[in-house]
């Protein structure tokens, strides 16, 4: 009995590590070598002989974020792009400003789940299920408190109060990629035909060129 609890175990254990987003490293790191030809799932390694503490640091996250935008935010991330020993370690970090009544839009992350906490303020924030319930998950938060937007789904960020906010979010991916829904559909280049918009929105072809425009 005890052996075939044994080996159950080690299958689950198998299996988490099997269906990870990304690699587990095989060595201590991998600091990215931008300047590498080498096309990869991820980005390639500089010899770790000329790693240097820079490659694993990054300054400015105390810094706000300048959300004079229509969207009144500002994302700061910190992913492989900004530090490169982040390559092959499967996370990422973002801050985020919210001017009063600034919104983090629609947005999905293909490849990471996000774990956002509330520094300042307060924030309305919420993801929506898949087909075919399309189900809103919605909260209120308040300065400590903390929410998990699960991977692939839609999910925004509202600060409906009168004063600014700030958020810091950790992602399960180096490079967690950003899918911004309204951008997506109305400003993809080249442009997905209004025909096809019009009917998936059920509106006439002018409002769909309307909307076009603005992106």
């Amino acid at each position: 009995m005890a052996s075939h609890i044994m080996i159950l175990s080690l299958l689950a254990i198998t299996c988490s590590l099997a269906i990870g987003f990304e690699p587990s490293p095989l060595q201590d790191f991998c600091v990215a070598d931008p300047a590498s030809s080498t096309r990869v799932n991820g980005l390639a390694c500089m010899d770790s002989k000329l790693a240097q503490a820079g490659h694993f640091s990054f300054a400015g996250l105390h810094v706000p974020g300048n959300t004079s935008n229509p969207l009144g935010s500002r994302v700061t991330p910190v992913t492989v792009g900004q530090l490169p020993g982040l390559n092959t370690l499967g996370i990422s970090i973002a801050r985020i400003d919210y001017a009063p009544q600034g919104v983090i839009p629609p947005h999905t992350h293909p490849r990471a789940t996000e774990i956002l906490t509330v520094l300042e303020g307060s924030l309305q924030v919420g993801f929506v299920t898949s087909n075919p319930d399309n189900r809103l998950i919605t909260k209120d938060l308040r300065k400590g408190d903390v929410f998990v937007f699960p991977v692939g789904l839609p999910h925004f960020q509202w600060n409906m109060a009168g004063e600014k906010a700030v958020s810091l979010s950790a992602l399960s991916s180096q490079n967690p990629g950003v899918i911004t829904i309204a951008n997506a559909v109305f400003g993809s280049n080249p442009a997905i035909a209004d025909d096809v918009l019009a009917k998936a929105f059920q509106v006439d072809k002018t409002t769909i060129d309307h909307l076009q425009a603005q992106f």
